[in-house]
C-alpha cells in the first residue's frame, strides 16, 4: 500500500498575464486569445529572480518535518525535462544538505515527462514496500522554473508556471491510500510525425487509461468523486470528459486560469486545492490523470481513496 501522509505546495506571489508573455514566447494577438479564450489561460505565476532551489525549499518548508528528518530515506524530484539547471549545480542534493536529510538517497524521476510525478509515487510506495522501517518516509518533489522558451510553453497547446510541491509518502496510513496505478507507454510517437498522431490520440488515449485505473481498484466511473488533473488545457479535459461519459465539472480544474501548467507538480496542487474546497470526502475513491510527451507519450492514471 502507498499512502499519502502529507501535500504542501508553494506558488510565488508573481502572476504574469498570457498577453505580457507573447513578447518571449512568439505568439501573435490570436494565439494569446486562443490560450485565453479557448484553452482557459489567464495568468501564470514567476519568480524571475528565484532560483528552482528556491521553489522547492518554499513548498519543503510547508511541510512539517521536523523532528522526522532522519525517518526520511529516499527524496525523489519528478521533472517533465530532463535537464532544468546548467552543469554541475545540483538543487536536489543542495536542499537535502539544507533541510537535514544527506543521509536520504536522493534522485530524479523524469523519463515520462509531465506524467512523471504519478510515476515518481508508485517508485516511492515500492521502495518503502521493501524497507525494513516500518517508519520510512520518502519525500517526493515537483516543480520546475520556465527558464527556456522550450520549457515555457508546449506550441499550440499549453503553457508552464512556476510552483513547487512536496509530499511525503509512507507504506501505510489511514488516509490517501494508493488503490491502483496504470500507466502505458506509447513508443509510436516518438518523432515528428508522431506528433499529429499523439495530438489526435490523446483525448480517447488519457480516457482509457483512467477507466482501466478505475477497473483495476474494483470500482466503476460513477464511484469517483473528482478527478485531479495535469493542468494541460480545458480543451483537452473537455475532450476526454466526452470519451468517459463524464461531466467536466468533475475535473478539478480551477487552478488552471491562474496557475497554468505547473509541470509535474499540478497533481498536489490540485489535491491542495480539492482538499481545501472539501472536494474530498473521506472513504471517497478519486482518481488523478497525467499524459506526457518525452520519447514518445505516456498517458498515467492513478485512483485513490481520501
Amino acid at each position: 500500500m502507498t499512502v499519502l501522509a502529507e501535500v504542501a505546495t508553494y506558488l510565488p506571489e508573481g502572476r504574469t498575464p498570457i498577453g505580457d508573455l507573447a513578447p518571449s514566447l512568439g505568439l501573435g494577438p490570436m494565439q494569446v486569445k486562443v490560450f485565453q479564450r479557448y484553452y482557459e489561460f489567464a495568468a501564470v505565476r514567476r519568480d524571475p529572480a528565484g532560483t528552482l532551489l528556491d521553489l522547492l525549499l518554499g513548498a519543503v518548508d510547508n511541510l512539517d518535518l521536523r523532528g522526522r528528518e532522519q525517518h526520511v530515506r529516499y527524496v525523489l524530484h519528478a521533472r517533465s525535462f530532463a535537464v532544468v539547471v546548467p552543469y554541475p549545480l545540483n538543487p536536489l542534493h543542495e536542499l537535502c544538505r539544507m533541510r537535514g536529510l544527506p543521509h536520504a538517497t536522493a534522485f530524479t524521476v523524469t523519463h515520462q515527462a509531465c506524467a512523471s510525478g504519478l510515476m515518481a509515487l508508485d517508485v516511492a510506495g515500492r521502495l518503502l514496500a521493501a524497507d525494513p522501517d516500518p517508519d520510512a518516509l520518502a519525500l517526493v518533489l515537483a516543480g520546475e522554473k520556465a527558464f527556456t522558451p522550450e520549457t515555457a510553453m508546449v506550441p499550440e497547446t499549453s503553457i508552464f508556471g512556476e510552483g513547487a510541491a512536496a509530499c511525503l509518502v509512507r507504506h501505510d496510513g489511514p488516509r490517501d491510500r494508493v488503490l491502483s496505478y496504470v500507466t502505458w507507454p506509447r513508443g509510436e510517437f516518438d518523432d515528428a510525425a508522431g506528433a499529429t498522431g499523439f495530438e489526435a490520440a490523446y483525448p480517447q488515449a488519457l480516457a482509457d487509461v483512467i477507466a482501466a485505473a478505475v477497473a483495476q481498484a474494483g470500482l466503476s466511473l460513477p464511484d469517483i468523486r473528482v478527478i485531479l488533473p495535469h493542468n494541460v488545457n480545458a480543451v483537452a479535459w473537455q475532450r476526454t470528459c466526452r470519451r468517459l461519459g463524464l461531466d467536466v465539472s468533475r475535473v478539478v480544474l480551477a487552478n488552471l486560469p491562474h496557475t497554468g501548467h505547473v509541470y509535474c507538480a499540478d497533481t498536489f496542487i490540485n489535491y491542495r486545492h480539492a482538499r481545501e474546497a472539501g472536494l474530498l470526502r473521506p472513504g471517497e475513491p478519486y482518481v488523478v490523470a497525467a499524459a506526457g510527451a518525452a520519447r514518445g507519450a505516456t498517458f498515467s492514471a492513478m485512483v485513490l481513496t481520501h
